[in-house]
């Protein structure tokens, strides 16, 4: 393997925000056009980046949160997810949203409803199908897409239905069923105790929601992959349809990082991911 790539793996390993810079570069393509400072509403993190792929739609819709532990993340480092989506055919929103300690639960969702909200309006603008509309994250980002998919309260507080206006759910390492909390910083984000359990995707599942996929690494030492098949056994109780997918090597920040071509030797995420997405569409 050739050095600078192992730098890469190495730095992305460690988080590093140079690294998913570095990553954005190699992955730009001709074949992708960005628009960026896209305002969803008003607000300085109510902003988004949109990738389009060239040629002629109607393209479905990803919208991709990004991760952070809901107090860190921008938009701006994960310009390889939105080019490597758009690669793959895909009309693809990455939003920013605020964050601790400027906001804490249930803030940070309403944003991403909001979001959501934007995207199903203004995908044929930009040449995607809003009928066919796919929620997307990693890490806490996968945990918002989760409960704007399971907590229907969400998306219909800005006059939409997760059964009928979202397609399909992918995650990537999301926490969904992960209490007691041990972090000071989660029990202030997420509030009282007795309150904590409405905090969880798991505890929203009746069967009623769109098809999901959960990928996971077996090597993940931030969010444990059990929260993946707990919470596929919660949705094949309750009647829904759901894949689960594990990787043996795969660390918390690297099987976002694979979905980038460089990568993609590592696990095949990206495969995986759009192999759902454009099965679901075509249904």
């Amino acid at each position: 393997m050739r050095p600078w790539l192992l730098g890469l793996i190495a730095c992305l390993g460690l988080g590093s925000c140079s690294a998913t810079g570095a990553l954005a570069a190699l992955t730009a393509t001709p074949a992708v056009a960005a628009s960026r400072d896209l305002a969803y509403a008003t607000g300085p993190c109510h902003g988004l980046d949109l990738y389009r792929p060239r040629g002629s739609g109607p393209h479905p819709v990803v919208v991709f949160f990004y991760g952070g532990s809901w107090d860190s993340g921008a938009r701006r480092d994960y310009r390889f997810v939105g080019q490597a989506l758009a690669a793959q055919g895909y009309l693809t929103v990455i939003p920013d949203y605020r964050l601790y300690p400027e906001v804490r639960y249930p803030a940070f969702l309403q944003d991403g409803a909001m979001a959501v909200k934007w995207a199903r309006d203004h995908a044929a603008q930009y040449g995607g199908d809003p009928g066919k509309l796919f929620l997307m994250g990693h890490s806490a980002g996968a945990y918002n897409a989760a409960m704007l998919t399971y907590d229907k309260r969400l998306l219909r507080a800005v006059g939409l239905d997760p059964a009928k206006d979202i397609m399909g759910l992918v995650g990537l390492a999301g926490p969904y069923d992960f209490l007691p909390l041990q972090s000071g910083t989660l029990k202030t984000i997420f509030g009282p105790e007795a309150q904590r359990p409405a905090t969880q995707p798991i505890n929203y599942v009746d069967g009623d929601e769109p098809p999901a996929l959960f990928m996971h690494g077996w090597n993940d030492k931030v969010v444990e992959a059990p929260n993946a098949t707990r919470m596929a056994a919660r949705i094949k109780q309750k009647g829904g349809r759901v894949e689960t997918v594990f990787f043996d090597r795969l660390s918390h920040p690297l099987i976002v990082a694979s979905l980038a071509w460089p990568l993609r030797f590592l696990a095949p995420t990206m495969k995986t991911a759009s192999s759902f997405i454009d099965r679901e569409a075509a249904s």
